[in-house]
């Protein structure tokens, strides 16, 4: 498998620690997202949408959008579990992904940030770090009475692999974590597992 990533994309990220958990050996393609890499003619043939990541499978097929590759990911290859075999409990992690996914992660996205400074708005970065802290405050009162290390109990879910990475990108952005000592707990518990230490960005070969 080809994964086309960049080292610090919190959605390429997600991917890696998927691959990572699965024991899957797979290639890097990177794209220079600052140098506007993903908009190449080639690149934008494979994922018209010019986002990463995209994993190209063995046999060719090629397959976008981080949480949509990880539950082919794991439907494909069913050990360990990325989501819980419960309806209910499949339910619930997959709520907790999506609060990060797709509430909090777009609002600090390059593309949204670039935007606000071309209309010249100077408090792009205080904007990432409120929508982080907000939206994380609310993932730590989603997590408060779960049971740990991880989110969910025992093992690392689909709601860790998104958790990390977003953690990450709140701090690049001078969030204060102080209000999510769950979350905190849950990130501890994830970098003791070699998995998510070789899934973060520098360890990544593009690293800068």
């Amino acid at each position: 498998m080809i994964l086309h990533g960049y080292f610090r994309s919190s959605s390429a990220w997600r991917v890696r620690i998927a691959l990572n958990l699965k024991g899957l050996a797979y290639e890097n393609v990177f794209h220079h997202l600052r140098r506007g890499e993903q908009r190449d003619p080639d690149y934008l043939a494979l994922n018209p949408q010019g986002l990463v990541p995209t994993l190209v499978l063995d046999d060719g097929t090629v397959l976008t959008q981080s949480l949509a590759i990880i539950e082919y990911l794991d439907e494909t290859y069913p050990a360990p579990a990325l989501l819980p075999a419960d309806g209910k409990a499949r339910a619930k992690v997959r709520a907790a992904a999506l609060a990060i996914a797709a509430d909090i992660h777009p609002l600090q996205n390059l593309k949204v940030l670039d935007q606000l400074e071309q209309r010249g708005d100077k408090e792009t970065a205080f904007w990432a770090r409120i929508f982080n802290e907000m939206g994380l405050e609310s993932v730590e009162r989603l997590m408060r009475d779960e049971p740990g290390p991880f989110c969910f109990g025992n093992t690392p879910t689909l709601a860790d692999i998104c958790l990390i990475p977003q953690l990450f990108g709140a701090r690049r952005f001078g969030a204060d974590g102080t209000a999510w000592p769950r979350l905190l707990r849950i990130e501890q518990a994830c970098y003791a597992l070699p998995a998510f230490i070789q899934a973060a960005p520098e360890q990544q070969p593009d690293a800068e």
